[in-house]
Parts: structure tokens; sequence; C-alpha cells
């Protein structure tokens, strides 16, 4: 049984048989992406506190060291991008503070928020109103968050990352499969179009990777709401000094998730941190988001590659490169999975409509 699913609630159907018949998969049982595709956003930091203190990670700050931007911050940051020609605002941060960032909940209070989702939403109006389409990826959240925030939203994030209990999550804040389950499978309950993921080599093993492409590949047969997968390894840092996942690996796990997943869910290899050029015959059909604005602030050390690179890695490949929104477009072909705010944005007669519809077009 995955760790936590019964604490919180969340039932995945992944039987001993399925894990071993993907397991026998590799490249050899996928094909290539005809296609690539990429969206141009803004990394938005919100804030670098968080309740856990994974030991491969670099973003968090502890208790008196986080940073939380402040409204004018956001919007200098979003209006630099949509002047740019981005179309997303990728809101990171931690998640939730818990009660040891006192400063952080000052903040808010002086500010007017009770918690950091009810600014989070505030911060999404600034997106939306500077020319960007939010997608924001807040970690583990409740329902109640979610729903806060959903409407405001093209789409929303939050990496599984394993479905195994490892020691780089340890510690008395330690991560549960079980709440990021719940939090993939609230998404669907609300009908969020979502972003999740695997991070490779912080102490799974095969089994585990196989298990977790597996849990969410039975939470979209459910909900309909998954689109797109990252496949991503470990990056060593000032926190993690192990290397990352062997070629091997990166390529046997990317076919894993190309085969366990139904066709119009996307497979993204991030190029910054990914051998991308040589995981492409794995069935890898997305690069992700890149910036042409900030950093990747959750992966500093790597910088994003320019446009014309990811041009060259789909010249390589020998397939087209296309840009996208935040928001796939099976998501905007049917009723029910995007705001009448977000549709209204995306027909307004702004520049900002203009720079979404041509990406559409």
């Amino acid at each position: 049984m995955i760790p936590g699913t019964d604490e919180y609630g969340v039932e995945v159907a992944v039987g001993d048989a399925d894990v071993d018949a993907l397991l026998a998969v590799g490249p050899d049982d996928v094909e290539a992406a005809d296609a690539l595709t990429f969206a141009r956003n803004v990394f938005v930091p919100l804030t670098t506190a968080c309740r856990y203190t994974c030991t491969y990670c670099t973003y968090y700050d502890p208790p008196g060291a986080a940073s939380l931007m402040s409204p004018e911050e956001v919007r200098e940051v979003c209006e630099r991008g949509a002047d740019a020609g981005c179309t997303e605002a990728l809101f990171t941060f931690g998640d939730d503070p818990d009660d040891r960032y006192t400063e952080i909940h000052a903040q808010l209070d002086e500010w007017g928020y009770d918690s950091i989702h009810a600014y989070l939403r505030r911060a999404c109006e600034i997106a939306l109103d500077a020319g960007l389409l939010p997608h924001a990826n807040p970690g583990d959240q409740t329902r109640d968050q979610m729903e806060l925030v959903a409407d405001l939203n093209a789409s929303m994030g939050t990496m599984l990352e394993t479905t195994a209990e490892v020691r780089a999550h340890g510690g008395p804040r330690a991560k549960s499969p079980g709440q990021r389950l719940r939090t993939i499978e609230t998404a669907g309950e609300l009908s969020v179009p979502f972003t999740t993921g695997i991070l490779v080599g912080i102490g799974e093993d095969r089994r585990d990777r196989a298990e977790s492409l597996l849990a969410i590949a039975d939470l979209h047969e459910r909900h309909g709401h998954v689109q797109e997968v990252i496949v991503q390894p470990v990056s060593p840092n000032e926190r993690w000094t192990d290397p990352g996942p062997a070629l091997d690996i990166m390529r046997e796990t990317t076919a894993m998730a190309r085969h366990a997943l139904p066709e119009e869910v996307s497979v993204q290899s991030p190029p910054n941190l990914a051998p991308v050029r040589d995981l492409l015959d794995c069935g890898v059909d997305d690069l992700g988001g890149v910036s042409p604005v900030t950093d990747d602030h959750v992966n500093p050390d790597y910088a994003w590659p320019e446009l014309r690179e990811l041009e060259a890695i789909a010249a390589d490949a020998g397939v087209p490169l296309h840009e996208r929104l935040p928001v796939y477009q099976r998501f905007l072909d049917e009723p029910g999975w995007v705001s009448e705010r977000v549709r209204a944005e995306l027909a307004a007669d702004t520049a900002a409509g203009a720079r979404y519809r041509a990406v559409l077009d």
C-alpha cells in the first residue's frame, strides 16, 4: 500500500502485476513524438517559506530568512514577462508555511491576508491584469485551498515526486505520498487541468518509479485532468551532492511514463535539467515552460536554454516545435474545465488576448 493513502482517504488501483508489466517496458517499446511543445513563462517565486526540508531542495529558506514577494514585485515581474511575449505566470513557492514562519504570517496579516492561498489569489489577479495566465504550483493543498484559487488559474500543478517513503523527505515534517496523491485527486474532482510528475534519483527504486507513474495514470483515468507528467532527474546542488540518475535510468523511466499514460497526456522533459536529446526517442513530447525573463528559481544553478536551443533540439529530432499555453488545447475545447474568467482573458480584445490567440492558432 502506498504510504499515507489511508490517512488522506485516497484509493489508487496499482497492483503488483501492473508494476511488473510496466517494469518490462523499455525505450524500444515506445515511439518518438511527431512534434515538441513548450510554453513561454515567467517564474514568480511567491515565497521561499516551506513546511518541508527536503534534502535535495535549495528553494526553501529557513524561518527568519524566507522571502515573500510584495504585490508590486509580482506585478513588475509579470509585466516584464508580458512585454517579452510570455503567456504564463508560474507561481512557485514552498508548501503552506507552518507556524515556524512567524515573519511570513505577520507580513501576510499586515497586508490583509489570512493565508498564503488568500494571497496567491491576489497574485493571480495581478498576473491576469498584467497579461499572463496563472499556473500555480503550491504543493499540497486541501480542497478549500484549491477552490479558493482555481478559477483564476488556467491550470495548476503539484509534483507527486514518488510514492515511496525516502530519506530525502525524512524528518518531523516529511512529505506524505498519500497527501500528494490526495492533492492530485482533488484537482480532478474540481476539474482543474493539472500538471504533475516524478523526481528521479532521490532514493526511490525502479519499482517505486513504476508505481508512481501508474498511480498518476489511475487518477487521470478517473478524472481526465492530467495534462502532462514531468520526468525530472534530481540535480546536484549545494544541498544535494549525489550525482543525478544515470542516462539508462532516465531513458527507462521516460519510456515507462509514455507507456503508462494515455496518448493525450504529455510526457515532459525539462531541457535545463535532463539530457533531452537522448530521451526524445523515449516518448518525450513537451519541453515544459522556459523563461526569457526569469531564472529557474527551483534550480538556480541550471539556466534555461534560449528559444534557439529548443529549436535546435526539435530540428535534430526532425520534428516541428510549437509554442503552447499553460493550459492544453483539449481543455479549452471542452466545457467545464476552464473558468469563465480565464476564457474571458483568452477572448479579450487586448494585447494579451491577441498574444494568447496567436499561440492557439
